[in-house]
């Protein structure tokens, strides 16, 4: 990530911060913090990445709701005389939730308190990649046999 799109991260997160805070009175819309947004090289998207505090249907809600609202906080981006305003795509971020369900998975282990028998704890969400941040190698498999030989046309020519 370099330099300028970081700040420019930055800036459209407090804009979109405030506006949410400011501009909008839906009450559909909970408890919404923004967490974080990632704009593409090119400026032309960001990604809005939104922490809801509730129960799933409030959260459910009020992502709909935020969602019908991007257009009108793209329109309030304006101020910032930015050359681009980027599209604004919304997700959801349960970095949080996920956090605390590995808290307590780990207070348990510590504690020695066993699952109940004959029910089955629900697995952990899959992470996801993070932008800007490599992918682990794959471990390359090594040849079981060798090359097939050169053809006569594929060996170089010497002297000549």
């Amino acid at each position: 990530m370099s330099e300028r799109t970081a700040r420019v991260d930055q800036l459209l997160r407090e804009e979109i911060s405030a506006i949410i805070g400011r501009e909008i009175a839906d009450p559909r819309i909970g408890f919404v913090t923004v967490t974080d947004v990632d704009v593409t090289r090119d400026l032309s998207h960001a990604i809005v990445w939104v922490s809801i505090i509730g129960d799933e249907a409030t959260r459910k809600e009020s992502m709909r709701s935020l969602g019908r609202a991007m257009p009108f906080i793209r329109h309030r981006l304006g101020v910032l005389r930015l050359r681009r305003i980027p599209d604004l795509h919304l997700r959801e971020d349960d970095s949080a939730e996920r956090g605390t369900r590995v808290l307590r998975l780990l207070d348990e282990i510590e504690q020695g308190v066993d699952a109940v028998p004959g029910v089955i704890a629900e697995p952990l969400p899959t992470p996801v990649p993070v932008r800007g941040v490599p992918e682990p190698a794959k471990p390359r498999r090594k040849r079981t046999t060798a090359p097939p030989p050169a053809r006569p046309r594929d060996r170089p020519k010497h002297g000549r």
